[in-house]
């Protein structure tokens, strides 16, 4: 960049084959971001804010935006789904341009002027803000219309730039602006794919299988055989509770109860595979965290206090609750791949998972939530002295006589 070009036309090139290379190499959506503004500044255009805000596919978010300020450089801002929009946004320039029939729009910002339209317009003006400039981008094709649903934002982009110099931007430096958005348009959407990507294979598939099939291993009947405990979870009574109550209300509670174990999993390192109905799947692998068994039972601990405090806030507001099940076993199991040639599944398989499910059917009959085999018990070593044995048992399915442990905890 020593040699700086002179026209619009050649600064936007220069800035364009920079964020092209960076898209192809995969450069993070603050990488480019900050890159972007670097050489905006470099070839001369007097930025002191800029904006971008994209759609965030994401069970907790809405949307993604990051700011970069000249004296702070990139911060990212997840914003949260919410059922009444905010007034601030409702108020906002980017609200009004993405709801109107136009793709982009321009505001001065004169130290004298008067109040905006637009109160935050006011904010960037009492930080030296002069110039104000949005463009809104659509990923999609044609829609007849550039409007949309600012509340269902399409797949795109909103970005805005603020200039601080007297006079604003000039005619050269908005042609720069326009003439780079394409190239910038495609290496944030290309970042915010794999972003996308990396959320929704970590949110219905767990962390550590989403991050196996985004690294390539997708085949039908690839497996990888590792030493894991087995955390197999259900909900007691849940089937007849359900009878009572509404389908909404099913949802809820499941969400509510589902919500604390997926939490107090992936708190002890644990990894949650799959919901089944009104029960779950966990693995805690031992490769991957020392103390592997030790972290499963401190999860289980844990569990006891989390669902009996959901439980009493439950009640409070009337709502119904109920208790758990849950199982321990260790062994070895096959982990990857498993369905038809269009339908996958990344789950555990074989003996040791076939005998969690056996012993979690004891819960029941022997009047514990807590069941934990003896491979697990016999490597347990924080609360080796809690372990009470609950005797040896024939389990369906399972050859040989298991003996079965629970963990004494006081009153609980």
């Amino acid at each position: 960049m020593s040699n700086v070009p002179s026209n619009p036309s050649e600064l936007a090139q220069s800035i364009a084959d920079w964020l092209i290379e960076q898209g192809i190499q995969g450069a993070s959506q603050e990488t480019l971001l900050q890159g972007y503004c670097d050489r905006l500044l470099l070839v001369g255009i007097p930025v002191q804010r800029v904006h971008v805000a994209q759609r965030a596919f994401h069970p907790q978010f809405g949307s993604i935006g990051f700011d970069w300020l000249r004296d702070k450089g990139v911060e990212r801002e997840l914003l949260a789904h919410v059922e009444t929009p905010r007034e601030r946004w409702l108020k906002s320039p980017l609200y009004y341009l993405l709801e109107q029939d136009i793709a982009e729009m321009r505001e001065r910002l004169p130290i004298d002027g008067e109040p905006h339209r637009f109160p935050f317009l006011d904010e960037l003006r009492e930080r030296g803000g002069r110039d104000y400039f949005a463009v809104k981008v659509n990923f999609g094709g044609p829609r007849g219309t550039l409007a949309v649903d600012p509340n269902n934002t399409p797949e795109g982009m909103v970005i805005s730039w603020t200039s601080d110099a007297v006079e604003g931007f000039s005619d050269g430096d908005l042609a720069v602006l326009r003439q780079s958005l394409p190239p910038l348009g495609l290496a944030l959407k290309s970042s915010s794919n794999r972003q996308m990507a990396n959320d929704v294979a970590s949110i219905y598939l767990g962390a550590d299988a989403g991050a196996r099939v985004l690294s390539g291993e997708i085949q039908r009947g690839s497996f990888e055989s590792i030493h894991a405990v087995v955390w197999y979870f259900d909900l007691q009574g849940f089937t007849k509770l359900s009878e009572k109550i509404s389908g909404p209300e099913n949802i809820v509670m499941l969400n509510d109860y589902f919500g604390a174990v997926v939490s107090v999993v992936e708190k002890h390192g644990g990894n949650v595979l799959k919901f089944m109905g009104d029960g779950l799947l966990a693995i805690f692998n031992y490769e991957a965290k020392a103390n592997v068994v030790d972290s499963a039972i401190n999860a289980a601990i844990e569990l006891r206090k989390t669902i009996g405090d959901l439980n009493a806030q439950r009640a409070s507001k009337g709502l119904p609750v109920t208790d758990f099940s849950l199982a321990l076993h260790g062994g070895d199991v096959l982990y990857g791949n498993i369905g038809g040639e269009a339908r996958l599944d990344f789950t555990v398989i074989g003996p040791a998972v076939n005998t969690s499910a056996r012993i979690l059917s004891m819960g029941s009959q022997l009047e514990r939530s807590l069941i934990i085999s003896s491979n697990v018990a016999e490597s347990v070593s924080a609360h080796k002295d809690q372990l009470v044995s609950l005797g040896r048992y024939m389990l369906r399915g399972v050859a040989e006589p298991q003996e079965l442990f629970t963990l004494y905890q006081g009153d609980s």
